[in-house]
């Protein structure tokens, strides 16, 4: 894989997208906090069952919409990093500060002991740390993905 942070990546299909995060998993740690953004259908849930596998975690990787959070633990032979999965999507829907919904969830303890990955993050989730990495998905008309990653610290 070429560059993996601060390069354009094509994705032609949802297998491209699980590469990509699987190739992400190797770079991160116990404490990293992952941001993705992008519309619908563009290959959130597809990124995170990469970085699962990467990290070598148990149990399937769904979105987690309606639950809001999941968190997987190390499979046998895993990395021995947990993953906790978020959807953000629909935080603030209920007219509930997103600011108290995350405090809720109490995001803040897990980043010190998981990798966090947060679908809808952008704009939502960085204040739980001052640094991250941001995943950036588009969907084009013609159907293939483009992801761009970036770390993003504090200057």
């Amino acid at each position: 894989m070429t560059a993996l942070f601060e390069a354009e990546h094509e994705l032609p299909a949802p297998a491209d997208t699980e590469a990509l995060g699987e190739a992400l998993a190797a770079q991160l740690r116990a404490g990293d906090l992952v941001l993705l953004s992008g519309p619908l259908g563009a290959g959130k849930t597809a990124m995170t069952r990469g970085i699962a596998r990467g990290l070598g975690v148990s149990g399937a990787v769904t979105s987690p919409t309606f639950v809001i959070a999941r968190e997987h633990r190390p499979a046998p032979g895993g990395a021995g990093v947990p993953l906790v999965h978020v959807d953000a999507y629909r935080l603030g829907s209920s007219g509930i500060d997103v600011a108290d919904e995350l405090d809720d969830l109490d995001l803040d303890t897990d980043l010190t002991t998981a990798v966090v990955v947060v679908e809808w993050g952008e704009g939502v989730a960085e204040r739980l740390s001052s640094s991250h990495v941001l995943v950036r998905l588009e969907r084009r008309p013609d159907d293939v993905r483009v992801a761009t990653v970036q770390r993003v610290s504090p200057a």
